[in-house]
């Protein structure tokens, strides 16, 4: 279908391909230093999870605290921002998560509204110019005075090409827009019930010990 298409000339015609193959070069690099930042950023909660508890239960707070630091998913540095501030009242203790808990999503979410936006923007960008392009085809209609369909057809053709360039630019940005939005939910939600469980274990432990000189 496209064999004897003039890719070449279409986009030397057309300003508005220009624009799409910059949007096309930003969305393939954020895509990329995002797939690599999680990547780096993944882990084992329920492992993690397990080796801190114990930790916390047999009254080694820093060494629990060693445990969240050595963890690159988010759940280490919201838990270890429990165990530093165990010693605060409940209210400031729940402060301090919350403040751990958007500091984590913002570095999540980081160059997420880029791709957000230019998946919203690449078929309007597209649309705009086979608007153009059939401006210009019929401008060249009147200026030959030929209104074949031929003339007509490839006019036309070339001037969609740019709306299917948006299309082409717009998926997949949506598609990994959409995939890192759904993982950044999914780890901190790990990360906030973590935190909580974490806290429960050191106040138990606390009370235990309580008990246990008490008696």
């Amino acid at each position: 279908m496209f064999t004897n298409f003039d890719w070449i000339g279409a986009m030397r015609t057309s300003p508005v391909m220009l624009v799409i193959i910059g949007c096309s070069v930003v969305a393939l690099g954020y895509s990329l230093e995002r797939f690599l930042y999680f990547w780096k950023r993944r882990g084992d909660v329920a492992a993690f999870y397990r080796q801190a508890s114990e930790k916390v239960r047999a009254g080694s707070l820093k060494e629990a605290l060693w445990v969240c630091t050595a963890t690159p998913h988010p759940v280490g540095a919201v838990c270890a921002q429990v165990i530093k501030n165990a010693h605060l009242p409940a209210e400031a203790l729940e402060d301090k998560l919350q403040i751990a808990m958007s500091e984590q999503r913002l570095l999540l979410e980081h160059n997420l509204g880029v791709l957000g936006t230019l998946g919203n923007t690449a078929p309007l960008i597209g649309l705009l110019g086979t608007v153009w392009g059939i401006m210009r085809a019929f401008h060249d209609m009147a200026s030959t005075g030929s209104a074949g369909p031929s003339v007509v057809a490839a006019g036309v053709a070339e001037a969609l090409f740019t709306t299917a360039a948006g299309l082409l630019v717009a998926v997949p940005s949506v598609m990994v827009f959409n995939h890192f939005s759904r993982r950044t939910s999914v780890m901190l939600t790990q990360a906030e019930n973590q935190a909580r469980e974490l806290r429960l274990d050191i106040e138990e432990t606390r009370s235990a010990s309580r008990t246990a000189k008490a008696s």
